[in-house]
């Protein structure tokens, strides 16, 4: 019987392929690179109004009266908008409807939007932003999960008494048994930040309101049009295809444009509608900075058995996530984060609870890594500092306790339906960065008197389930159409925000229909012309999408090969295509241009565009005992990081890092290698430099000259080892990088520092910490230590 892993391994030999697996330049970039692309700020309408918004004074308190007649008396103010206006839904979310359009009873953050101004100008609606008069009645507040959390803490939200937005667990076996089994049991507390998307165009939408039909057609930098367009509608009150939401050329996104840009989308609607002009917002960046939300910071408490030699035996962990002032997307971002707690480790006996908990900072929602960075940061040195309990190498442990092919996770979920390679990518990575005898090398090198500058090597391994899992219905859409010329159209349910998205759709296009890559024409995302395919997140997109265009595209070269057997004389199954022309195998002097084919196609009237759809394999969660097949397969990773500190003035300088990634098959090795650069410049900000600093709510990170992102010259030399294991579920073997390049070099910087010092990341003096490693990196004072079993 043929396995799924023998059926990818045969889905396309790697020397039949003419454009996929081949480096092929983005598609997108001459556009980007001479700025022809249209950005959601280049848009200008006839009679077009500008959009600013008034936001809270307060972190949390009582709306009780907002004044708004000496705004509305200033020359150019077209209108001034209040909840009052809202003709629909009132809140949204995508999980739990708790925030508002335009806040209507309290502020929660001071990110929330209070007024909105419409005029012919900016500076009429600046001028008149200052003049709306709020009374609040100021009430009491907490900001951070432990306050919200403490007996007698403020309810942020009627719906959630305790402040708890959520509570997802895991339970695996017996940890009492577990850790009385276990030879040394250490328990260790670890925190991470509020970090900031940094994109590089801030949030921008411009609403045409179609007055005659009572709909409305919106543009913008929107990373997820269906959900906009849903959440639209719901506010207007009207049915969705009332709502055209068209996405523009996006200046990146991380998973940052998600509900705001949804809720900037509402409130632009909202305008254009109320005044029958074309309306457009575009934040400041410290109006993104403020609004917009951030990566969770987490407290992480682990404790951990294991016996003498190493072996895992228990883990028992509770994490608290601070979802700020609204759930948005924390309910799912924490339920990956339990599914991965224990890492890519083989551990009997499980117990861990991850609560997602209201507070009045900004809130928090996804961003690239979706609740993984946080947990494979304490996992990672979590296993580092139990090395150095046991006298082990870090390296060995790892290798002991590894996943394997058939090993089960914790939720008890076997990997036996797809290649398993975290031995093989820790060992790549470790090899490449000479992790063996630069850690004996270093280590004797380190214990020599009055040196100043010491330098260590560390690493960091993780696996991460692929697309949306138990998180809902997994499915998606796409469309290719040929026309007479042969040239090609590719819609797509899913959306280009930066990753790369149009050039993989046209290269798997192009292959299977055979024709030449510089045919192929990626239409932008149109809600009205292709079935919702769901959220680009979760590095989804390869994946499903891709499977999705391939189904459409294998059935219009049915059509095609069909036409072609007619003129050339031979049946479908003799011919090929690729390169521009279909021919006969084995005699390639028998063939037809594509062009030819498609125009003879045509004159017969055949139908040359498909409709293709891709749903996701079966998985299933039970929410009770936290067990389930999460994820239908799996991607898996390892990146080592050398590092130089100065002892003196605590500066770190990474050196090199070695980036091993199974990603299936790489459908565009380039691009594959660019994900991995960028997520290594993203996890090194992660774990160095990037923190959005609040104080009692307040916002005190404001724009790019405080927050601090890595530069070209703090990126060392990167070496991008490209592992590929064909996965039996994605198109041609291919699975998915684009977040798990991001997710380990913060915990492997760390214990490269940790090594290069000698000291534990518990051990480092509090202000050399702080420079070293961020607050990212700082174990918490609390309770820790090792007890002897």
């Amino acid at each position: 019987m043929e396995t799924a892993r023998d059926k990818a391994a045969k889905d396309g030999p790697q020397d039949e392929f003419s454009i996929v697996r081949h480096r092929a330049k983005r598609v997108d970039a001459v556009e980007k690179v001479t700025g022809r692309a249209k950005f959601g700020a280049d848009l200008y309408f006839d009679g077009m109004l500008h959009a600013r918004m008034l936001r809270a004074r307060f972190p949390h308190a009582r709306i009780i009266r907002i004044d708004a007649s000496e705004a509305r008396k200033v020359p150019g103010v077209v209108a001034v908008i209040t909840h009052e206006d809202i003709p629909g839904a009132r809140t949204f979310g995508p999980v739990k409807r708790d925030m508002p359009v335009l806040a209507f009873d309290k502020t929660r953050y001071l990110g929330d939007g209070v007024a909105m101004i419409v005029a012919t100008s900016l500076e009429a609606a600046d001028k008149a932003l200052e003049l709306v008069r709020v009374e609040y009645d100021e009430l009491p507040a907490v900001f951070s999960p432990e306050e919200a959390l403490a007996e007698g803490a403020p309810v942020l939200h009627d719906h959630a008494p305790g402040n708890i937005v959520n509570h997802h667990k895991v339970r695996k076996g017996d940890v009492d048994a577990g850790f009385a089994a276990s030879d040394v049991v250490t328990e260790r507390e670890y925190r991470t930040q509020f970090i900031e998307h940094a994109y590089i165009e801030p949030e921008a939408a411009v609403a045409v309101p179609n007055p005659g039909e009572g709909s409305v057609t919106v543009y913008g930098s929107i990373q997820n049009p269906f959900t906009a367009r849903r959440v639209v509608a719901e506010v207007l009150g009207v049915s969705l295809n009332k709502v055209r939401v068209i996405q523009c050329a996006m200046g990146g996104s991380f998973g940052g444009k998600d509900d705001i840009m949804s809720c900037m989308c509402a409130r632009v609607a909202l305008a254009a509608l109320k005044t029958g002009r074309p309306v457009k917002m575009v934040n400041t960046r410290e109006e993104s900075i403020v609004e917009g939300y951030k990566r969770h910071p987490y407290v992480l408490k682990y404790k951990v058995g294991a016996t003498r030699d190493g072996k895992l035996q228990a883990m028992e962990i509770r994490i608290l996530a601070d979802g700020g002032a609204y759930a948005s997307m924390t309910p799912f971002v924490t339920w990956r984060s339990v599914v991965q707690a224990t890492g890519p480790y083989e551990v009997p006996n499980v117990k861990t609870d991850v609560y997602g908990v209201y507070t009045n900072n900004t809130y928090a929602g996804a961003m690239r890594g979706f609740g993984s960075p946080q947990i494979i940061f304490a996992h990672e040195s979590l296993m580092d500092e139990l090395a150095a309990e046991l006298g082990m190498d870090p390296l060995d442990l790892r290798l002991k306790n590894g996943f394997r092919p058939g090993s089960v996770t914790a939720t008890g979920q076997a990997l036996d339906d797809h290649a398993v390679s975290l031995v093989e990518v820790m060992q790549k990575a470790a090899d490449a960065i000479g992790y063996r005898e630069k850690r004996k090398a270093y280590s004797e090198a380190a214990r020599r008197a009055g040196t100043k500058k010491v330098r260590g090597v560390g690493l960091a391994a993780s696996y991460r389930g692929v697309s949306l899992g138990g998180e809902g219905v997994d499915a998606t859409g796409a469309i290719v159409s040929v026309q007479q010329d042969g040239s090609v159209y590719v819609y797509a349910g899913l959306a280009e925000n930066g990753q790369g998205l149009r050039t993989i759709f046209s290269q798997i296009a192009a292959e299977e229909l055979g024709c030449n890559l510089e045919d192929v024409v990626f239409m932008d995302t149109d809600t009205s012309l292709i079935p919702d395919g769901g959220p680009t997140v979760a590095s989804r997109s390869t994946t499903m999408g891709g499977n999705a265009v391939r189904d459409a595209a294998r059935k219009v070269r049915e059509t095609l090969l069909a036409v072609a057997g007619e003129m050339l004389g031979t049946s479908c199954e003799a011919l090929k295509a690729s390169g521009g022309r279909i021919f006969v195998d084995g005699d390639p002097g028998r063939s037809l241009s594509f062009g030819e084919v498609a125009r003879a196609a045509y004159n017969r009237g055949e139908l040359m565009a498909a409709f293709g759809w891709y749903k996701g394999p079966k998985v299933w969660w039970d929410e009770e005992h936290g067990q389930g097949r999460a994820y239908f397969t799996y991607v898996y990773g390892c990146q080592a990081a050398e590092v130089e500190v100065d002892t003196e003035t605590g500066k770190v300088r990474v050196l090199k890092v070695a980036a091993a990634h199974d990603v299936g098959r790489a459908i565009n090795p380039a691009t594959v290698e660019g994900q991995i650069y960028g997520g290594v410049a993203m996890g090194m900000g992660y774990g160095l430099l990037e923190e959005v600093e609040m104080a009692r709510g307040v916002t005190r990170t404001r724009n790019f000259d405080e927050y601090l992102i890595a530069t070209s010259m703090d990126v060392p030399e990167v070496i991008p080892i490209v592992v590929e294991n064909p996965d039996p579920y994605g198109p041609y073997g291919a699975k998915t990088i684009g977040e798990p390049t991001c997710e380990l070099l913060a915990p492997a910087i760390a214990n490269a520092v940790c090594h290069a010092t000698g000291r534990r990341i518990r051990e480092l003096p509090l202000d050399l910490e702080k420079v070293l490693l961020g607050r990212s990196l700082k174990a918490a004072r609390g309770k820790r230590g090792s007890e002897q079993a």
